[in-house]
């Protein structure tokens, strides 16, 4: 055998990060649409792996069980989400508004929906959901609103919540029903606009 031979068969037995990383986002993909299709409990691991084009094996070295893939998604969509509004945002109204349009998007929408639905029998997964998603949103509204000189103890006073469920609002709960589409990135500003008046007072982190 060269050496040729041997490095080619290498390579192959041996996926590079590029490539698993890219299986790992199909096996994430196609686990989002079947949770969201059929339920977390009703979507075996047989299903995930043939929508995926992938072995059982893979998943469970990837991932581990069918909960750490749904966390994984929420992780995944969480990470995605955080990167986007810290990247390029200067003002407390640019964040807010992004993350407006982040929580009233499809993608997380479904996944809401989905955790309501599978909660009572997943309470474990209910956590692990909120600390994923809810929770690290919440903590960085906190954050930028000490650094929109909110007092040091904004987090304590609940005014991070409180900004945070503004954001979701009625309009959230009108998209949960499917009785209203994703905001457009006006709207989104007004409704961004309109819960940081209420909660840190007109003009403040407007940007």
């Amino acid at each position: 055998m060269t050496h040729l031979e041997a490095t080619g068969r290498r390579k192959r037995g041996r996926p590079t990060q590029e490539e698993r990383e890219r299986r790992r986002d199909q096996i994430l993909d196609a686990a989002v649409s079947l949770f969201v299709a059929k339920g977390f409990g009703q979507t075996s691991i047989d299903e995930l792996a043939a929508a995926a084009r992938v072995t059982k094996r893979t998943i469970y070295t990837y991932f581990g069980d069918k909960a750490e893939v749904f966390t994984a998604a929420v992780e995944r969509f969480r990470v995605s989400a955080l990167a986007q509004l810290t990247a390029e945002d200067e003002s407390l109204t640019d964040v807010a508004t992004r993350l407006v349009l982040v929580l009233h998007s499809d993608e997380a929408v479904g996944l809401h929906r989905l955790m309501i639905a599978e909660a009572p029998q997943f309470p474990r997964l209910a956590e692990r959901f909120y600390a994923s998603g809810p929770l690290g949103y919440i903590e960085l509204l906190s954050s930028l609103l000490d650094a929109e000189g909110a007092p040091p103890d904004a987090a304590a006073d609940g005014r991070a919540e409180a900004l945070f469920g503004l954001l979701l609002g009625e309009p959230h709960r009108r998209r949960l029903l499917g009785l209203a589409p994703a905001p457009t990135p006006a709207e989104a500003r007004r409704h961004a606009r309109a819960a940081l008046r209420l909660v840190v007072g007109e003009g403040d982190g407007a940007g």
